[in-house]
């Protein structure tokens, strides 16, 4: 093998389809060149350049040195018909992760500083498995290859002017591992395809194309400006604490103006250039349109008229379409989803789920901490995540401190163990509202101000046990025209409650909806539209018109400005209960009918009971949420009649969550919720997981097992049809709505636009589920067959531990789900999509 060494002058990093067929396209040189100088254009228009070590972009450069070796050399002659090399097969390369392992162990042989091997062997976002390979082994080419990867690696230091990048911590090995990804999908992008074109005047105008663009803003805007009103008391107190990077947690009653508040503070970080844009991270997979719509308000507002990409800064679906982001990004990579988009966006509105991912040693986890570098990131709605979800949120925090972000964490219902825990700082104050800041600049300074509670509300509140009676007192109330919630804790007993309900409803004359997150985003969008601008500030003049029900799960608990006459809630913790008691009666000046009264329901057992048997007396609430807490908060709860909001919201939560001896049966649940059971791991097990996942030494989870908690995780994406078809040119896809969709078989049938248009709308049609109610996959062979896999990432062949997460699946005229091509769509259930129900499993009788 030594003998058919090929300099590496000579070596293709690419292949390049024309007219006549597949030649070979840039050599290794070229490319990694251009990714090194790509890099370099990134930092320089970074707002956060400081972050990022001298010689970054070398590091970038030589993430694709392996290419230089026989089977990726056959790899490529291979696919252009041309002449190999004697004795070298292509398909070896799957044993140790592909040509970036090559880079990794090239890059140990040239005693590169710490972490730079390990990033040039991850920048397809895995680490590869290389146990016992080295540099020289005659897999690779032995002595005589290597030595060309070693002068390669010279040449390219010459060209860039760089040494090695000295790293200083795994925060910045995150950014650099981010950045050398990033350069590489732009870097092979089309601006770069052609080898027979020059490439060095195309650098400015890729990162153009892919969404760095420079951004300017209106100067010194006063909050009214902004939002049409000005600041109350409490909104301006965060304002001013707000001046500089480091975390802020704003503690204040549903209802107070948390999100302008947070916008305003970011605003000003951003006109003070100390931040390079905004995440703003919910805490659901119902990614509310509502708080978008507010988002792009405030950026309209904000960016200047001038501002380079203005209108693609404002349109979500132009960041998508219109960004060329190379490889990955394109449709079909793994980086063309909307929700990890959005993450290099200079201004995203999200889950907080993708922005976790930052912080765990999960694929491309540190493509999102690059994107989230220099930002204000915003999260929404914090409250007491379970173990394991609250130990990767610490781990979070920890890192864009480090990455120089501006966190600002908004809560209203925060015991102060989280507080300390969030900002791993001890902490005194008990007022509530609260804002405590805890500047970057200043590591051990903690400012915690109170802030003015404005006007209290009283809320009535009953505990009870009778369903039966809770559902007659909704449908009494709402034929009298009063505007009613009920919420569940899981999406299976929000749609049951809706199939009691509506049928009832109809007859009275009263409107009935359901709100969850297992819809497609075209239905779920239409139900949010509908109910939340009914139930908002939107439908006040038609408020009158009927009574009506809306019945959904947590994601009416937060990031949603409605507002009830009544509600009726399953028992859930107190954090929870407050969240929700949010919605109720939450404007002073929302017209209301005569017979409404300020007053919530909370569906519980006899505390006696629960007590007794928690997972019996709960129901699936026990799987849900910690049969301790739920305990602990029906102790709290249970005798009360009244609640005062806000003053009562800090006694509620301190006396729900202050750690305590038991006695008992409580002991017992106590003791679970430390150490698990059958059927829940133990919060003590669920940090070590979550530990495990935030390692950097392990091995890189796949994104469909990097779980960002540990309850209704929805990991997996169903693709829903009404039909699908192929022929030998095309396959035939009917969507929900009847329209008939055409996907060529062969990607070079389409332009970039056109398969990126295609995509956008095929996304339109997933729902995402949980494991545990995902449909049985077909093979990855099968969805190529229908060339699905040109507009969905269906995992790394290179990497044997990568999956997909779609699953293809058919609706029925009956509404039942099946298979394509004749497969059992579920081993053990029925599986049906109707658009006002969503998704759901049917339990087969007998199982």
């Amino acid at each position: 093998m030594a003998n058919a060494v090929v300099p590496y002058q000579k070596c293709p990093a690419k292949t390049y389809e024309t007219s006549t067929g597949v030649v070979r396209g840039r050599s290794v040189e070229s490319h990694c060149r251009i990714v090194g100088e790509v890099a370099r254009e990134i930092v320089k228009r970074s707002p956060a350049a400081a972050l990022f070590p001298e010689g970054a972009c070398l590091a970038a450069a030589c993430h694709d040195i392996g290419k230089v070796s026989p089977t990726f050399y056959n790899k490529i002659m291979r696919a252009c018909s041309l002449e190999q090399v004697p004795g070298a097969n292509p398909d070896l390369e799957r044993g140790w992760g592909g040509h970036a392992g090559v880079s990794q162990l090239t890059a140990k042989k040239l005693d590169a500083p710490e972490y730079v091997p390990e990033i040039l062997g991850q920048h397809h976002g895995f680490s590869p498995n290389l146990a016992g390979k080295r540099a020289d082994d005659e897999i690779f080419g032995g002595t005589a290859w290597l030595n060309e990867r070693l002068s390669l690696a010279q040449a390219l230091q010459h060209q860039l002017g760089e040494s090695w990048p000295q790293i200083e911590s795994v925060a910045q090995a995150r950014l650099l591992a981010g950045l050398t990804s990033v350069a590489d999908w732009i870097g092979s992008g089309r601006h770069f395809e052609n080898p027979e074109l020059s490439w060095e005047a195309k650098i400015a105008e890729a990162l153009d194309d892919a969404g760095f663009v420079p951004l300017s803003y209106k100067h010194g805007l006063s909050f009214e400006e902004v939002f049409g009103f000005p600041p109350r008391q409490a909104q301006s107190i965060l304002i001013e604490q707000v001046s500089s990077p480091g975390v802020y947690v704003l503690e204040a009653p549903m209802g107070l103006g948390k999100t302008e508040a947070a916008l305003y503070a970011a605003y000003r970080m951003l006109d003070s250039g100390q931040a390079s844009g905004i995440y703003f991270a919910l805490p659901t997979q119902l990614t509310s349109n509502k708080i978008f719509e507010r988002f792009q308000c405030f950026l309209e507002r904000v960016l200047a008229d001038d501002c380079g990409h203005r209108s693609l800064l404002l349109h979500a679906n132009a960041w998508l379409l219109e960004t060329e982001m190379g490889e990955e990004g394109r449709p079909g990579g793994a980086w063309f989803n909307q929700s990890k988009r959005g993450l290099l966006a200079p201004f995203a509105v999200g889950t907080i789920d993708q922005a976790l991912m930052a912080a765990m040693n999960v694929k491309h986890g540190f493509v999102r901490a690059f994107g989230l570098a220099g930002k204000v990131v915003i999260l929404d709605e914090v409250h007491t995540y379970d173990a394991y979800t609250s130990t990767l949120l610490d781990a979070l925090v920890a890192l864009l401190r480090e990455l120089q972000c501006t966190v600002i964490i908004l809560s209203a219902t925060l015991n102060q163990e989280r507080r300390e825990m969030l900002l791993d700082r001890p902490t005194k104050a008990m007022d509530y509202p609260l804002i405590t800041a805890c500047p970057t600049r200043h590591q051990s300074q903690v400012n915690e101000v109170s802030v003015p509670a404005g006007e209290s509300r009283q809320l009535q509140v009953s505990v009870l046990s009778d369903d039966a009676a809770a559902v007659d007192q909704v449908l009494l109330r709402a034929e009298l025209g009063q505007q009613v919630l009920w919420i569940e804790n899981t999406v299976k007993e929000a749609q049951q409650r809706y199939l009691d309900l509506a049928a009832r409803a109809a007859e009275l004359g009263v409107a009935c909806g359901l709100l969850h997150s297992r819809f497609t985003v075209d239905d779920r969008q239409r139900i949010e539209d509908h109910w939340v601008n009914l139930y908002g500030k939107a439908g006040w003049s038609d408020r009158d018109k009927q009574g009506r029900i809306l019945v959904g799960t947590q994601v009416l608990e937060q990031s949603l400005d409605i507002d009830a006459d009544f509600m009726v809630s399953s028992f859930a913790p107190t954090d929870m209960l407050l969240q929700r008691m949010g919605r109720v009666w939450r404007h002073e000046n929302t017209p209301r009918c005569q017979t409404a009264v300020p007053e919530v329901w909370l569906l519980a057992p006899s505390p006696d009971d629960a007590i007794d048997a928690p997972q019996k007396s709960f129901g699936a609430s026990a799987f849900v949420y910690s049969p301790y807490v739920l305990c602990r908060s029906l102790e709290v709860w249970q005798g009360l009649d009244r609640v005062s909001l806000p003053d009562d919201i800090r006694q509620l939560i301190e006396r729900t969550y202050v750690s305590r001896e038991e006695q008992g049966s409580m002991n017992r649940w106590l003791y679970e919720l430390d150490h698990g059971n059958r059927h829940n791991k133990g919060r003590i097990a669920l940090q070590q997981l979550a530990r495990i996942g935030l390692a950097e030494g392990g091995n890189t989870l796949p994104e469909s097992q990097a779980q960002t908690r540990y309850s209704e995780s929805e990991s997996y994406e169903v693709l829903l049809l009404k039909s699908i078809s192929r022929n030998a040119e095309f396959a035939s896809l009917a969507l929900l709505d009847g329209t008939q969709i055409e996907l060529p078989l062969q990607r070079y049938k389409l332009g970039k636009a056109e398969w990126k248009k295609l995509t956008a709308n095929l996304m339109r049609q997933i729902v995402n589920v949980p494991p545990g109610d995902k449909p049985n996959t077909a093979s990855v062979d099968v969805l190529k067959r229908f060339g699905l896999h040109h507009c969905f990432f269906l995992g790394r062949p290179d990497w044997p531990e990568d999956e997909s997460v779609l699953r293809v699946a058919l609706v029925e005229g009956t509404d039942a789900l099946r298979g394509i091509e004749g497969q059992a769509i579920h081993d053990n259930h029925l599986l049906e999509y109707r658009d006002d129900l969503g998704y759901r499993v049917i339990k087969n009788q007998g199982i």
